[in-house]
């Protein structure tokens, strides 16, 4: 059998169809990365002594991508490339600069994008969200429980971050609003029995996809990682495939620090694919890019707001090009 993937809508159903949910968040993306002019091609022009393309441009683009959480690594492999180019006199113009740019960011975050499918001969798929406290995982499992179930796939979700009161009752509010089924139990239970119960629960409900839930942890603690890996092994128990997405959700907004999470995270767990949320704000995006380059993972969603309609798979051109070009002010279109 196949996959089904999650660029895949029903087309009956204006409220998921492609056409008018997609360029809705695309606005939004391309609005709240740069509010405004594009922080990265900004002002070149003025730059430009005689319309000539020169090593004063590119000093200029390479602390603007620094600044911008790309990383010194990726930067210099984004910066050498132009300098090349410009090296043999390919780059006569703003715009021949501008395509070759564009071109040397859409290598590096192409590979890693690749939406996430569910599998339906693994019933239930079950997707595993680890991140950091304040990272919206809570909030991103709500937004997913939201999008799949808009798919007709029955979902439950397991309240398994049992440290914080107020993090099983947010993803009850989620599953009330989602009207999916929230297996918990009380504060300060053991995560993995949660797990474990919600696992078996949505087996008896022939759910296609468990979602779980993880309590928020420094990628430093490792008596906390290892809990993580006991929910993992719990997981294989009922299903030896299980986890099938190990996801984790980064907040864009930390910069570098999240491309240390995301080695870390990978490094104990294994993961499988990326979130990464609070695009908007402060967030530059530039991350984005680091995480690509040096990590490789695909990159499922981004976030660029509260709302679920602020949830959107990565698409590798829309964030260039969001990156690339001012927003124009259609945030809402």
């Amino acid at each position: 059998m196949g996959l089904f993937n999650f660029r895949s809508k029903k087309a009956d159903d204006p409220a998921t169809a492609p056409s008018e949910q997609q360029p809705g968040f695309l606005a939004r993306l391309r609005a709240r990365l740069n509010r405004g002019d594009s922080w990265l091609t900004y002002d070149l022009a003025n730059l430009l002594p005689g319309g000539k393309i020169d090593e004063g441009v590119l000093d200029e683009l390479e602390l603007r991508l620094i600044s911008a959480d790309v990383g010194v690594e990726t930067t210099e492999k984004i910066l050498d490339g132009l300098r090349g180019k410009v090296a043999r006199k390919e780059l006569g113009s703003l715009e021949a600069l501008l395509a070759a740019l564009r071109q040397s960011l859409l290598e590096i975050v192409s590979p890693v994008s690749r939406p996430l499918a569910i599998d339906p001969t693994k019933q239930p798929f079950a997707i595993l969200v680890v991140g950091v406290n304040g990272s919206g995982k809570t909030t991103t499992i709500g937004k997913l429980a939201r999008r799949l179930s808009d798919q007709g796939l029955r979902v439950v979700l397991a309240a398994g971050d049992t440290f914080r009161a107020a993090a099983i009752e947010q993803l009850q509010v989620w599953g009330e609003r989602d009207g999916v089924p929230v297996i918990a139990q009380a504060a300060g239970a053991d995560p993995a029995a949660v797990v474990y119960d919600a696992m078996e629960s949505a087996r008896a409900r022939g759910a296609d996809v468990l979602i779980a839930d993880t309590a928020g942890r420094l990628h430093t603690q490792t008596n906390l990682m290892d809990e993580l890996r006991k929910v993992k092994r719990v997981l294989a128990r009922l299903d030896p495939s299980a986890p099938h997405e190990v996801l984790l959700v980064l907040d864009a907004s930390q910069g570098q620090n999240a491309l240390t999470q995301a080695q870390q995270f990978n490094q104990a767990l294994g993961v499988t694919g990326v979130v990464l949320t609070k695009l908007d704000g402060t967030a530059k995006g530039g991350i984005v890019l680091a995480i690509a380059d040096r990590m490789g993972l695909p990159l499922r969603y981004v976030g660029v707001g509260e709302t679920a309609e602020d949830f959107g798979e990565f698409d590798a051109e829309a964030f260039v090009d969001a990156v690339l070009a001012p927003s124009r002010g259609d945030a809402t279109a």
